[in-house]
C-alpha cells in the first residue's frame, strides 16, 4: 500500500524578502515561519513522514527547537541551487536510506506558505490518492491580467479565463516526480507540476483558496501574521 511523505526545499535564501536572514527563518508569531508549514503537514494523519532540505551550509536550523515533531522529522543537508535540484536531491537520498518506496505519494511544499490548512491538505491527499498521475492545490485566477511591454506600459489584456494561480502542497508519486525532475534538469521548470507537465502528462488541479499564499515581499510576512494569530485565538 502507497505511504505519504511531505518534503520541503528550505534551502534558499528568499532574496526578495530585503532581509539577511533566510526567509524560511523569519518570525511569524514567535515560530520561525518553516515551523508552521511543517505543523500541518506533521500533523495530518496520512503522512508518516515529514522531509526537510536544507542547505549544506544551513547555519540557523539548530538554533531553534524542533522536538516537537520529532516523531516524524527528518532533515537532510542537501539543498542545491535550485529547488527541483533540492527536491531531487532529497528524493534520491531518501530512496538510498530506503525510506520510500516507488509507489508511495510525495507531496512537497512551499516553506513560505506558513498558512496551509488542515482541511486544504485534505482535500488534496482525498482527491488525488487515486489518480493515475497526482496533482496540486491552486485557485482560479480572478484578478485582470496585464501583459507589459520593455516601458512598463500595458501592451495587451490577456485572458484569466481557465488560468490558474498554483500552490503547493503537489502531489505526485516518487517514481513519476523522480523521472520528471530529471528529465527537466535542461528545462526552466518553476514547480514540480511543471517538471511533470514537461512529460506530457496533466497533473490535477485541486481547488484551495487564497490563505494559501506564498510569503514573497515583506508585506505578505504581516499578512500571514495576522491570519495565524487569527487561527490560534478564534
Amino acid at each position: 500500500m502507497s505511504k505519504f511523505f511531505a518534503l520541503i526545499p528550505a534551502a534558499g535564501s528568499g532574496s526578495r524578502m530585503a532581509n539577511e536572514l533566510p526567509k524560511q527563518y523569519l518570525l511569524l508569531n514567535n515560530k520561525p515561519m518553516i515551523y508552521h508549514a511543517i505543523d500541518t503537514l506533521y500533523r495530518n494523519r496520512f503522512i508518516i513522514r515529514v522531509f526537510v532540505i536544507l542547505a549544506p551550509y544551513d547555519n540557523e536550523w539548530h538554533k531553534h527547537d524542533w522536538s516537537a515533531f520529532s516523531e516524524k522529522l527528518t532533515v537532510l543537508n542537501c539543498g542545491g541551487i535550485t529547488r527541483a535540484e533540492s527536491v531531487l536531491n532529497a528524493l534520491t537520498t531518501a530512496k538510498q536510506k530506503n525510506l520510500v518506496g516507488a509507489d508511495d505519494w510525495i507531496l512537497v511544499h512551499d516553506a513560505a506558505r506558513p498558512c496551509l490548512t488542515s482541511v486544504q491538505l485534505d482535500k488534496l491527499i482525498n482527491e488525488l490518492t487515486g489518480d493515475e498521475i497526482g496533482g496540486l492545490l491552486a485557485v482560479p485566477v480572478a484578478d485582470t491580467l496585464k501583459r507589459s511591454n520593455s516601458e512598463d506600459r500595458v501592451a495587451h489584456t490577456e485572458s484569466r479565463e481557465n488560468l490558474w494561480q498554483a500552490q503547493t502542497p503537489q502531489m505526485f508519486r516518487y517514481d513519476l516526480l523522480t523521472k520528471a525532475l530529471h528529465n527537466s534538469v535542461h528545462i526552466n521548470v518553476t514547480d514540480d507540476a511543471s517538471a511533470v507537465e514537461a512529460l506530457g502528462l496533466q497533473p490535477k488541479l485541486v481547488v484551495s483558496d487564497a490563505y494559501n499564499f506564498k510569503v514573497t515581499y515583506p508585506q505578505d510576512l504581516a499578512l500571514a501574521e495576522l491570519i495565524i494569530q487569527k487561527r490560534n485565538n478564534p
